[in-house]
């Protein structure tokens, strides 16, 4: 699938105009997969530039590779559960995307998605609208591009999502569209969207659900920091044996593709809500794990390339994170042996990155993994996006105790077990190819002849390649705003 098959040099001219004005140098994928790519005189200022600043710099910060304490760069941020905390023997690595711009990885989707358009002429920043249908942070990262670009951003979110996604995107100017119900309410989401393509002319949709620019990030970028951590913490036996990822948007998830591609043992494994068992059941219902889109399968998921489907008690993520974030259950946790220095940054994973823990934890219990076995995950945001929801757990259920604390650790860590999972085999992974038809030709104007394509693994590493030819225009787009050659 070629997201640029043809170059609009009116549009374009427009477009490098408006990023001149802007002061807007765009980096590329290589840049983001590897900072020390990054021009020096870019590197000098980014030192005077804030994390989360709303700065064109910070696009070179898309990238899990920003140092939180330099504001510079390193070769990654992770952290390591113990068996203390998990009760495997297995080691877990969750990547940490609070120290993106935003405080979310999912600005890098957005990235994806809108930088091919904008150095190709295929969106206009001075005359259309973006339009980001999202259930939280694919949202926040579309707003965070606009306001570089000074053009207007329109979020659609389902109105149950945390107060702290509305707050944040109406502080920065964008639109905000509030749809019915919650994580799992995205035709509403997608109705939205059709209804502004059909009223509304000056609106371009940057829908993550099928945008590749989505998994081509995550390729790249989440798959390629993945293996270079591997090789940091390997050791002489360590074995890249799993890599786990919430369904989402299906972005994320094509890490996996990257790592078996080199690794073709390696298992991966997606997670949703038991609430709405989608990918296990073919089930519906509405849960509480925030940043999962449900009742659908992502055009853009290579589901080929999934070995098993994990569902997860919305209300073992919403205890752990009390247990995690209470001082009370963080005291229940060092007596339990877990290092006080984890403990510490266990405020580092929101709930579908406690999700994606468990997640991570039932399937080392599955495959039996051992000692040399590694499980990589995405810790996707932080707690500093769910606040409201602590408090409304506080509110509705009153003081945390150590008594809460006993229980949630021993039924939700020690006890998890092999409950609702599936291991997939062929024919199960052509049943949810299959499965895609009903959303995306009966209901999206997708053709059969475009969803039989997606079977095709030639279809997956052709698209996957596209991002040369992106870098390629992405320079050719600098060169011609000529600010990079102005830095001093």
């Amino acid at each position: 699938m070629r997201l640029i098959r043809h170059i609009d040099e009116e549009v374009l001219q427009r477009t490098i105009e408006r990023c001149r004005e802007r002061r807007i140098i765009i980096p590329t994928f290589a840049q983001q997969m590897d900072p020390t790519l990054i021009p020096d005189k870019i590197l000098s200022r980014l030192s005077t530039v804030g994390l989360w600043d709303i700065d064109p710099l910070n696009l070179f910060r898309i990238t899990w590779k920003n140092d939180p304490e330099t504001g510079m760069f390193n070769d990654g941020n992770w952290i390591e559960f113990p068996p203390e905390l998990t009760g495997v023997d297995a080691r877990i690595i969750g990547l940490v995307g609070k120290w993106f711009p935003t405080g979310a990885h999912k600005v890098g989707a957005g990235f994806g998605c809108l930088v091919p358009r904008l150095v190709s002429g295929n969106f206009d920043p001075t005359r259309q609208r973006a339009v980001w249908p999202s259930t939280g942070n694919f949202c926040r990262g579309g707003a965070f591009d606009c306001s570089l670009l000074a053009c207007t951003a329109v979020a659609i979110l389902p109105e149950e999502m945390s107060q702290e996604r509305f707050q944040w995107l109406k502080s920065i100017g964008a639109e905000v569209i509030a749809t019915a119900g919650c994580e799992s309410n995205v035709k509403e989401i997608y109705d939205k969207c059709w209804e502004l393509r059909d009223t509304q002319s000056d609106v371009v949709i940057f829908n993550q659900f099928e945008e590749f620019g989505n998994p081509i990030w995550h390729y790249w970028n989440t798959g390629s920091i993945i293996s270079g951590i591997f090789e940091q913490i390997k050791g002489q036996r360590g074995r890249l044996a799993g890599y786990v990822s919430a369904t989402g948007s299906a972005g994320t998830v094509a890490a996996g593709n990257y790592l078996k591609e080199r690794d073709s043992g390696i298992k991966v494994a997606v997670s949703e809500a038991l609430q709405c068992p989608t990918l296990l059941r073919c089930g519906y219902g509405a849960h509480r794990i925030e940043g999962i889109g449900d009742k659908h399968v992502p055009w853009v998921h290579d589901v080929r390339m999934t070995d098993m489907i994990v569902a997860i008690d919305d209300e073992a993520t919403i205890a752990l994170m009390r247990l995690f974030n209470e001082p009370r259950g963080q005291e229940f946790l060092v007596g339990e042996g877990v290092a006080p220095e984890l403990v510490a940054k266990l405020d580092l994973l929101g709930i579908s990155s406690i999700c994606n823990l468990l997640s991570s934890i039932k399937m080392a219990k599955y495959y039996e993994f051992g000692q040399r076995d590694i499980i990589f995950t995405a810790l996707t945001d932080s707690m500093e996006l769910y606040g409201s929801r602590l408090e409304e757990q506080r509110k509705t259920l009153g003081e945390y105790r150590e008594s809460h604390a006993i229980a949630h650790f021993h039924q939700y860590l020690r006890a998890t077990g092999l409950e609702h999972m599936k291991e997939l085999g062929y024919w199960d992974r052509k049943a949810l190819h299959n499965f895609k038809y009903f959303t995306w030709v009966e209901q999206q104007q997708r053709s059969v002849k475009e969803l039989d394509a997606l079977w095709d693994s030639d279809f997956w590493e052709e698209t996957f390649q596209q991002v040369e030819q992106w870098d390629e225009l992405i320079r050719q787009f600098n060169a011609q705003t000529g600010l990079l050659k102005d830095l001093s």
